[in-house]
C-alpha cells in the first residue's frame, strides 16, 4: 500500500491497541512520545484515520463519552495488521527517509515489543550496494555534481554505520529487545 508516514504511525499504534484520535494526536503531537521523531499534526491523524477506515484497515471498536466530546475509538482489521506487520519488516529503501520513516519504525518495533534486528539486517543488505555505487560515482564527477555526490556518499555511509551499530548493540545484548 501506498501510505505516507502518518498512516503507517496510526496503524502501528492501533495495533498497539485501540485508540480514538484525539489519543493518538497526543502521541505524535510536538511533546509526545513519537512527537519527538516526527510530529504529525492532528488534523493529518484524523484524515489518515479516515482513509484507513476507507480501506477497511481499522473499524469503529466503541465509542467513549466521558466528560467532553465523544470520540471513536478504532481498533486495526486482520488486514490492518497483517499490512503494518508488513511495513514494520520492510527496510527504508532511501537513506532521505532515515530520519523520519527508519527513526519511527524503530521507536514503535520497540513500542510493541518487537526485535527489529531482522529489519536491521536487510536495511543493512539495501545500504552496502548505495553506499559502493556512490563512492564509485565520487570517482567520475565534475563541478556541483561531486559536492552533491560527496554528501550523499557521507549520508549513506552515516547510516549504514548507524545501523551496523545497532546490530551490534542487539547482538551484545546492550539494545532494549
Amino acid at each position: 500500500m501506498e501510505w505516507g508516514l502518518a498512516e503507517w504511525t496510526v496503524l502501528a499504534l492501533l495495533r498497539e491497541e485501540p485508540r480514538h484520535g484525539f489519543a493518538i494526536a497526543a502521541l505524535t503531537g510536538p511533546d509526545g512520545e513519537l512527537g519527538r521523531v516526527w510530529h504529525i499534526p492532528r488534523p493529518m491523524i484524523y484524515r489518515a484515520l479516515g482513509r484507513l477506515e476507507s480501506e477497511a484497515l481499522i473499524a469503529p471498536a466503541s465509542v467513549k463519552a466521558a466528560s467532553g466530546p465523544q470520540r471513536t475509538v478504532f481498533a486495526l482489521t486482520k488486514t490492518g495488521r497483517r499490512e503494518v506487520d508488513a511495513w514494520l519488516r520492510r527496510p527504508v529503501e532511501h537513506v532521505r527517509d532515515f530520519r523520519s520513516v527508519l527513526l519511527m519504525k524503530l521507536a514503535l518495533l520497540d513500542r510493541l515489543g518487537l526485535d527489529p534486528r531482522a529489519m536491521l539486517r536487510s536495511q543493512h543488505d539495501i545500504l552496502l550496494p548505495i553506499v559502493a555505487a556512490l563512492a564509485a560515482e565520487r570517482r567520475h564527477g565534475e563541478g556541483f555534481a561531486t559536492v552533491l555526490t560527496a554528501w550523499r556518499h557521507s549520508s549513506a555511509q552515516a547510516a549504514l554505520g548507524f545501523v551496523a551499530e545497532l546490530l551490534s548493540s542487539a547482538r551484545s545484548g546492550r539494545a532494549s529487545r
